[in-house]
């Protein structure tokens, strides 16, 4: 047994990793395959693949994909525009804190998927009510989360900025923004996760499109293969996000992971 907090190599990083993946499928395999679950609660393994083969070759589930993949960006990055510099200012000024950190407190406990009738009484069905899910569940999280990253800023790196005759404006874009751009890269990789659970939901209630849509209709079918399928490619994207996510922070802010 490693000790804890002990290292480990890539190559063992990534054979770990993948084997647990082999240890899920073999056990979902063994009991679906065996006949210990019928397949009208649980499709097996080789099922669920059929069905995402028809499901890509006749039903367009690309398009849903791309659909989702849209929504969810756009409601992310909409929120992120609104929410880090809200949160810097929660982080760097105590009266803006003062004045937002008890409504945000607040707000961020409200469950977006509450909102969604409301949502599609305000903005019908369309587009925009999906990205406001998104943007509801997102932006309350990213603020307060931004404003605790750039509150734990070593005070001695302002104080030194402040003697060398930097003003307030010179502080935040010199001192608290290269400091805290790691932490907030890392804030918003793990925010974007949440995102994708949001949109999911934004797609279970009125809409024709996205993955959410293709699960919701596929239940009424008793189709446990298809929904299985969209449910693991919605985890596929968003390992993929992630990786990505990871490999960016990695290059932009390499100091960091040395």
């Amino acid at each position: 047994m490693a000790r804890p907090f002990t290292p480990i190599g890539q190559p063992a990083r990534i054979a770990l990793g993948l084997s647990f993946f082999i240890l899920f499928f073999a056990v979902w395999a063994f009991f679906t395959l065996g006949g210990f679950v019928s397949k009208t609660f649980l499709a097996d393994p080789l099922s669920m693949l059929r069905d995402g083969y028809v499901l890509i070759t006749r039903f367009d589930f690309m398009t849903d994909i791309g659909m989702t993949v849209w929504r969810v960006v756009g409601g992310f990055v909409i929120a992120t525009l609104v929410a880090v510099p809200l949160g810097i200012a929660m982080g760097a000024y105590k009266p803006v804190e003062a004045l937002l950190e008890p409504f945000v407190s607040f707000a961020r406990y409200l469950p977006a998927s509450a909102f969604v009738p409301l949502l599609i009484l305000w903005a019908g069905i369309g587009e925009t009510q999906k990205l406001l899910v998104i943007f509801i569940g997102s932006v309350f999280q990213i603020i307060l989360m931004v404003a605790g990253q750039v509150g734990q800023t070593r005070r001695d790196l302002v104080e030194a900025a402040y003697t060398l005759g930097a003003n307030d404006r010179g502080v935040i874009r010199r001192v608290l923004l290269p400091a805290n751009a790691p932490g907030i890269a890392e804030i918003l990789r793990l925010v974007l996760g949440w995102a994708w659970t949001y949109v999911i939901v934004a797609e279970l209630i009125g809409s024709s499109s996205g993955i959410g849509h293709m699960i919701i209709d596929s239940q009424a079918l008793l189709a446990t293969g298809k929904m299985i399928f969209g449910i693991i490619t919605i985890g596929v994207i968003g390992l993929i996000s992630d990786l990505f996510f990871k490999a960016l922070n990695r290059k932009l802010f390499a100091w960091t992971f040395a």
